[in-house]
């Protein structure tokens, strides 16, 4: 694949001015933040660039406005055009995706899992979820989350071992043995460090056996199902809650999707069940970004994003990293840095310096603590929203070698000669919508 800048490239810098006049010191925060995205190599694959339309959508005057309930059942009047705007984001889900029923309040990724808990379970249930280490969410009943202290989480995990091709991969034989023992009320899919596509059909085969709801978190992966470069949960999953941010582009805020024999109970788990007025403006990007994501285009970037990621991963094997589950699938790729001797946490602050935006993270099975554990975490969203493509990939797998050599030798020299030369690629590949006010 062919690199090209962005077909639509940064605007002019706003000035900010009434935000300049009234708080400059935040201004030049702001402003700060704008170079900082503008120059480094943005590799956390939960992060992206959202256009310059979702951006306007979140700073509009739907910010004033008091919504509590849904569309044409509210509690406050003036509503007309808040009903048309909210209904406008649903109709927008319900084709983008092809489900029933779509929710579109949940202020993020969380309360939306939260809402599910209080469709579907009472406290002291069990529910079934991917266990954190292994590449789970929070929210799918671990321990130190609500949802394990208000239910009763099992966890399944990953064949080992984890850095081969074959290991590293949900151990289906552990999903259906525990769901068989434990009959929970729901079982989560998805998580936060998953590489691999994720097997829908299995899990829908196993809930279907138990009588379990089944909830499919694709927050990470929205972006690729939405253009076609990873399976649709919907012909499987009962309910589908995803954030709009990550590889769907746009802005921070969450959805809940389902059967239309489901809808009531979600929409009443979210209002009143779990939140107030829904944040109207956040509402009108999800609509934006909805509508970009339904263009032709938005198809190209999520199987660009996939082909970057592969791309990536080969580059980095070639330079004899070890991947978890050996390569990926989608946008995320999963590295243990136990060969490099050099701890996860060692090598991402190392790779800040450079230029180079990544998050420590567990690998399945790590021996080391949660917040020093073994591994980083790599994607490939933001930068292919900057219009990088294959052919760059080995060049950050040699920055990203390169970095994690400098940090296990401490060579702040080396860190800082990529610093520039991610600079001076990023300066080539502006990123949509990313003011870069000086």
């Amino acid at each position: 694949m062919t690199a090209h800048p962005p077909a639509h490239p940064a605007p002019p810098a706003p000035a900010h001015p009434a935000l300049r006049t009234a708080d400059p010191e935040l201004a030049a925060l702001i402003g700060a933040e704008e170079r900082l995205q503008a120059d480094t190599l943005r590799l956390i694959p939960s992060e992206n660039y959202v256009s310059a339309a979702v951006l306007e959508a979140t700073g509009t005057v739907l910010q004033n406005k008091y919504s509590e309930g849904y569309p044409g059942r509210r509690y406050y009047e003036g509503q007309q055009n808040i009903d048309l705007v909210e209904t406008l984001a649903v109709e927008r889900a319900r084709a983008l995706f092809g489900v029933e029923h779509a929710n579109v309040q949940p202020y993020s990724g969380s309360p939306a899992n939260l809402a599910a808990y209080l469709a579907f379970a009472a406290p002291g249930d069990t529910v079934l979820g991917m266990s954190l280490p292994m590449g789970g969410h929070l929210t799918h009943g671990w321990g130190v989350s609500a949802t394990g202290t208000w239910f009763r989480g099992v966890q399944y995990g990953v064949r080992g071992p984890v850095t081969s091709e074959g290991g590293g991969r949900i151990d289906f034989d552990e999903v259906r043995d525990l769901a068989r023992k434990e009959r929970p009320k729901i079982i989560f899919c998805g998580g936060t460090a998953v590489p691999r596509t994720i097997d829908f059909a299995a899990f829908g085969e196993i809930a279907r056996e138990v009588g379990a709801v089944l909830v499919a978190d694709i927050a990470h992966i929205a972006g690729l199902v939405a253009g076609g470069a990873h399976p649709s949960p919907v012909p499987h999953a009962d309910v589908i809650a995803t954030t709009t941010h990550k590889t769907l582009r746009g802005p921070r805020g969450a959805m809940l999707m389902s059967r239309a024999t489901h809808a009531k109970a979600i929409d009443k788990a979210v209002f009143p069940g779990l939140q107030g007025g829904p944040h109207n403006h956040t509402t009108a990007a999800i609509a934006v970004a909805l509508r970009e994501a339904a263009a032709p285009s938005f198809r190209d970037y999520a199987h660009a994003v996939v082909a970057n990621a592969k791309a990536l991963a080969e580059a980095l094997l070639a330079r004899g990293f070890d991947l978890v589950s050996g390569g990926t699938d989608n946008h995320l790729v999963l590295i243990d840095l136990t060969s490099k001797e050099v701890p996860g946490k060692v090598a991402a602050k190392a790779l800040d310096r450079a230029g180079i935006v990544v998050n420590h993270n567990t690998v399945p099975f790590d021996p080391r603590k949660p917040f020093d554990p073994s591994g980083i975490r790599i994607g490939t969203p933001s930068l292919t929203s900057r219009g990088l493509g294959t052919e760059q990939m080995p060049r950050v797998a040699e920055w990203i070698n390169r970095g994690v050599s400098a940090a296990a030798k401490g060579d702040e020299e080396a860190l800082a000669a990529i610093r520039t030369e991610v600079a001076e690629l990023m300066a080539a590949y502006p990123a949509p919508g990313l003011a870069t006010a000086g």
